[in-house]
């Protein structure tokens, strides 16, 4: 993002935001039956831009001290930066977690066989006191480390406090960004993928809560996630059933039609996978081209395209424009069509971006 200086020029980026807050049709489903398990529930921080991910607050450890952890669906184990020691880490908001040899979990136990199974290619103990893991992800991040079991602090919805002890990694080699340059604004990864080492297939096993997931966004950034099945909304939603995902294991709501302006861009059917662990919405090239044909062929003089040092699309106004709402009518949705009465629209509110350019005074 460029910074700021007075005059200033305000540019628009198109690029698709993960989810939509609501979809645009709604359908209201009855509540669900009583259930003997409650509703964990974590304020949400963070934002698409600048700040490019959403994290929670973990209460980790006995005495419990608090960790931001990134939310990523697209992936399984939950892992923080340790010392252990630590041989490459980036500077974090909190001080270090410290394992202990009674916390390592051993690699005998069947979450450890059930990670090594998934890694690609299979990890490998170098001790069958301990579960060694290592994680690549598709931005050449990384963590390396072993797999520990410390008790979570938990709030549920019922004003009440668990306190499970639950397996992650402890991770003392990580490859994300520029290791040491800056200070990152988070200590790990919480994993809320499909496997039974994430966080949520853990507290199902517990008997905590149900295996349910809600990951709320604020059309002004943050909001909440909650793990359990008794905060399902009951109206506003358009339900979809999870197909399994041809790109992995990730969340699929299955293949979906692309629409502009509630018109048929002529693509093919195309898998859509949800992934909170991914800033924006990634196309293939060619419904790229084509969504960023039909947005340009709708514009009216009045914006003028424009390079951005930091974003690939930009437009400026003739005036400096305060929000994305003074340029709404310039721009048209987004439809997600997958089948008859699923339809996830995404406003252009939630695929464009307000950027600040620099005008250098003499």
């Amino acid at each position: 993002m460029a910074a700021a200086r007075w005059p200033a020029i305000i540019g628009l980026m198109a690029i698709l935001l993960p989810f939509a807050p609501f979809p645009a049709r709604a359908a209201t489903l009855a509540r669900s039956p009583p259930s003997s398990t409650s509703s964990a529930v974590f304020q949400l921080h963070g934002d698409v831009y600048p700040t490019g991910h959403y994290y929670v607050t973990m209460n980790i450890g006995d005495p419990a001290k608090p960790y931001f952890l990134d939310v990523d669906t697209g992936s399984d184990l939950t892992w923080l930066q340790c010392d252990a020691p630590c041989q490459s880490c980036n500077k974090v908001p909190h001080p270090l977690y410290r394992p202990t040899k009674s916390k390592l979990l051993p690699c005998a136990n069947s979450l450890c066989t059930a990670l090594h199974n998934g890694q690609s290619p299979s990890k490998k103990c170098t001790s069958q006191q301990q579960c060694d893991y290592q994680i690549k992800y598709t931005d050449n991040a990384s963590s390396l480390g072993v797999l520990v079991t410390d008790s979570f602090s938990l709030p549920l919805r019922n004003s009440s406090n668990v306190h499970p002890s639950l397996s992650f990694g402890c991770g003392y080699d990580q490859q994300v960004g520029k290791n040491g340059a800056a200070q990152a604004t988070t200590d790990g990864l919480l994993g809320l993928g499909r496997g039974s080492v994430s966080l949520l297939s853990q507290l199902k096993q517990h008997g905590i809560t149900k295996n349910v997931l809600g990951h709320c966004l604020s059309t002004s950034g943050e909001g909440f996630l909650f793990f359990g099945d008794d905060m399902v909304p009951t109206s506003r939603v358009t339900w979809v059933p999870m197909a399994r995902s041809t790109s992995g294991d990730y969340y699929s709501p299955g293949s979906a039609t692309l629409y502009f302006d509630r018109r048929s861009l002529g693509m093919k059917p195309m898998e859509v996978v949800f992934d909170s662990g991914s800033t924006y919405t990634y196309f293939a090239a060619q419904p790229y081209q084509a969504i960023v044909s039909k947005i340009k062929g709708g514009l009216s003089k009045s914006l003028k395209q424009v390079s951005d040092p930091s974003l690939p699309l930009c437009w400026k106004g003739q005036k400096a424009l305060k929000s994305v709402f003074d340029v709404k009518t310039d721009f048209k949705s987004l439809q997600l069509s997958f089948g008859k009465n699923s339809v996830m629209e995404i406003p252009p509110e939630n695929y464009l971006i307000v950027t600040v350019s620099i005008r250098q005074l003499n």
